[in-house]
C-alpha cells in the first residue's frame, strides 16, 4: 500500500473546481496526501501535459467541452475523477461518456478521497496496459497477415507449396538478419512493382 501512496504523492494533480467549501475541502485532502496541486476554474481550454490526475467538477458543464479539454494536452489522457453534487441521468451519463476512472460525491468527505485516488489509479493503468496489448496484438495479426501474403506470391510466382513458401521468407530473414515480417513486406512491395510494371 506505501508503494501506491508514494506513487500517489509523485503525481501532478488538477482540482477543475470553482472555489467554494467543497474545493477547499478536497484541496485540503490532496495537500495532506503530498501530491503537487493547482486549483482551476472556470475549466480551462487545454490541459497541460504535466497533469497526471485531475478533479473535475462535472456538475453542468457540457459533456463534449468536458471531453475535448480531457483529450487537449496531445499526452496521454491523465486519470479522471469526476465530482458531482448530486446523482441524475444526465449527469450519470456524463461521467461514462468523459471515461471518469472514480467518482467523488460532494459534500467532500476526508476518507473517500484517497481510495478513491488509489482506485481510479489501479483502473486508468489498466486501462493503459491493455491499450498498449491490443496495439500489439492488432500489428502481430497484421504481420501475419502480410506473412500469408507473401507466401501466396511466392506460390503463385514458383509453383510451390506453403510450407516451401514460408521456408522462403524463414531463410532470407535468417540470412539477412531481420525478421520475417519485414522480408514479407519487401516480397509485397517487389511484387506491387512488378504489377504496376504489367500495367504500363
Amino acid at each position: 500500500m506505501s508503494d501506491f501512496i508514494q506513487e500517489l504523492r509523485d503525481l501532478h494533480t488538477l482540482v477543475v473546481h470553482q472555489r467554494d467549501r467543497s474545493a477547499d475541502d478536497l484541496l485540503q485532502q490532496v495537500n495532506r496526501i503530498g501530491c503537487n496541486f493547482e486549483n482551476a476554474w472556470p475549466l480551462p481550454e487545454v490541459l497541460q501535459k504535466k497533469f497526471d490526475l485531475v478533479f473535475i467538477d462535472v456538475t453542468d458543464q457540457p459533456t463534449s467541452r468536458i471531453k475535448s479539454f480531457l483529450n487537449s494536452s496531445g499526452h496521454e489522457p491523465p486519470t479522471v475523477i469526476a465530482v458531482i453534487g448530486y446523482e441524475n441521468p444526465s449527469t450519470l451519463e456524463s461521467i461514462f461518456e468523459i471515461g471518469a476512472h472514480a467518482l467523488l460525491t460532494k459534500p467532500m468527505r476526508a476518507s473517500g478521497v484517497l481510495s478513491s485516488m488509489l482506485m481510479a489509479r489501479r483502473y486508468w493503468a489498466e486501462q493503459i496496459r491493455f491499450k498498449k496489448d491490443l496495439s500489439k496484438l492488432r500489428d502481430r495479426l497484421g504481420n501475419m497477415q502480410k506473412v500469408n501474403d507473401a507466401k501466396f506470391i511466392l506460390m503463385r510466382h514458383h509453383g510451390i507449396d506453403e510450407q516451401g513458401a514460408y521456408a522462403v521468407i524463414r531463410k532470407q530473414a535468417m540470412a539477412k538478419r531481420t525478421t520475417t515480417f519485414e522480408i514479407a513486406q519487401s516480397i509485397i512491395n517487389a511484387d506491387g512493382i512488378l504489377r504496376n510494371l504489367g500495367d504500363d
